[in-house]
């Protein structure tokens, strides 16, 4: 695909995103109703589809974190429907006036909330992407411009063409919906430079492809970045509590952004809570530092590169700290400002790192796993920001809209 047909296909998705905007909460909802309908009616197209990616990434040697997020089942096609029929029962955030006043000369003004325009999503082999973007964007009066990757081509198009189908039953632009079928890696540099096209980019992938859009991109973007993610035990947590929290944080489902990747134990309490949880964790590969290593001499050494990554796996970093002081410091020395935790059952220790701690989401006595759109009451996510501008954590509806103020007058003028 050359930047021509680029161009072409953003040249449509502005056309129908000027449609999308003005759109009522009742067309978009019953667009969506369709969508789900659509994507459940055509489950064994998109499994067949899906099937064929993954025998292709399995045969290329793709790792079992990236086929895991590639692989689809009934249970996740299923659980991409219910994403857009929950969508549905959420208010519609356009138009919304986020504030109202009137100035001393009588001047009437509000700041109401608008779509962004052409949201342009990049990510990597996450087929529930396509479904939960597309959603997203018909709530918010956005259109979308989806830019997957080639291990998951088949399963896009069988999705993105079900969710087109349902926009068109509904009458509502299907070119809303825009899927970028060249994969290859020349498109990419070209989608991050449609100025004029995109109005928002949100890159969802490893390391490689936030930093080309960091150093390419010339339209703004939204950075869902990685998730070193961090588990505190205090020395007083509870550790029947501590135990199901690391445990969830690290096994439920290992290859995601929200899964934990380090594990800090209070000194006065690692003697006894290490062991507990390391026979928890079977399964898991530990890697520790000296004082955790004293403490489980089966475990490898941990590196400093291992306290800095994002393993996406079964394998977790662990280390023993002094003090509260002390694992404050080790996440601001390692965090990707993702989602970070704390067990405790001292209030003060709580108040302390949620104040503290600077990420997207800190979370008392709760597994990192909750910081999900869905989790969080926004439904589907389009993906979570881990930068601070003008969106940070889970993006729902509200973080893909901006605002524009509305001044009435009765015929003043300024002096």
């Amino acid at each position: 695909m050359t930047t021509t047909s680029l161009a072409v296909l953003g040249a449509r998705a502005k056309v129908a995103a000027r449609a999308l905007a003005v759109a009522s909460s009742r067309d978009k909802d019953a667009a969506l109703l369709a969508a789900a309908r659509s994507v459940r009616a055509a489950t064994a197209q998109v499994l067949s589809a899906n099937a064929a990616d993954v025998a292709r990434a399995e045969r290329s040697g793709t790792g079992p974190a990236v086929v895991d997020r590639l692989r689809l089942d009934e249970a996740r096609v299923e659980a991409m429907a219910l994403g857009l029929d929950a969508l549905v029962a959420l208010e519609d955030p356009v138009g919304t006036v986020v504030e109202g006043y009137v100035r001393p000369n009588g001047l009437r003004v509000r700041r109401v909330r608008v779509p962004l325009g052409v949201v342009g999503i990049v990510y990597e082999n996450r087929p529930n992407v396509t479904s939960d973007a597309a959603g997203l964007c018909v709530k918010s009066g956005n259109a979308v411009m989806l830019r997957g990757s080639a291990g998951a081509l088949e399963t896009n198009r069988a999705v993105a063409a079900a969710l087109r189908a349902a926009l068109a039953e509904t009458g509502l632009a299907e070119d809303a919906i825009q899927l970028v079928e060249d994969t290859r890696h020349e498109t990419v540099e070209e989608f991050v430079t449609l100025r004029g096209v995109i109005d928002c980019l949100i890159p969802r992938g490893g390391p490689g492809l936030v930093e080309l859009v960091r150093e390419r991109a010339t339209v703004p973007y939204v950075v869902d970045g990685d998730g070193n993610c961090h588990v505190y035990v205090d020395q007083f947590a509870d550790l029947d509590v501590a135990e199901r929290i690391v445990v969830n944080a690290k096994m439920q489902r290992p290859g995601v952004c929200n899964a934990a990747e380090t594990l800090l134990v209070h000194a006065a309490v690692a003697a006894e809570a290490l062991p507990r949880l390391a026979g928890a964790l079977a399964g898991v590969e530990l890697v520790g530092d000296e004082e955790a290593r004293a403490i489980l001499p089966g475990i490898a050494p941990a590196t400093e590169q291992d306290f800095a990554s994002e393993f996406l796996r079964l394998r977790l970093a662990v280390a023993v700290v002094e003090d509260l002081d002390a694992a404050i410091g080790h996440i601001a020395r390692y965090t990707t400002g993702h989602s970070e935790a704390i067990v405790t059952t001292d209030y003060s220790a709580a108040s302390r790192f949620v104040r503290e701690v600077d990420a997207a989401a800190v979370l008392v006595n709760a597994s990192t796993r909750f910081v999900d759109g869905g989790e969080l009451g926004l439904g589907a996510e389009i993906g979570i920001s881990t930068q601070k501008l003008h969106a940070r954590g889970p993006m729902g509806l509200r973080e893909l809209t901006s605002v524009k103020y509305v001044i009435e007058g009765d015929g003043q003028v300024r002096t």
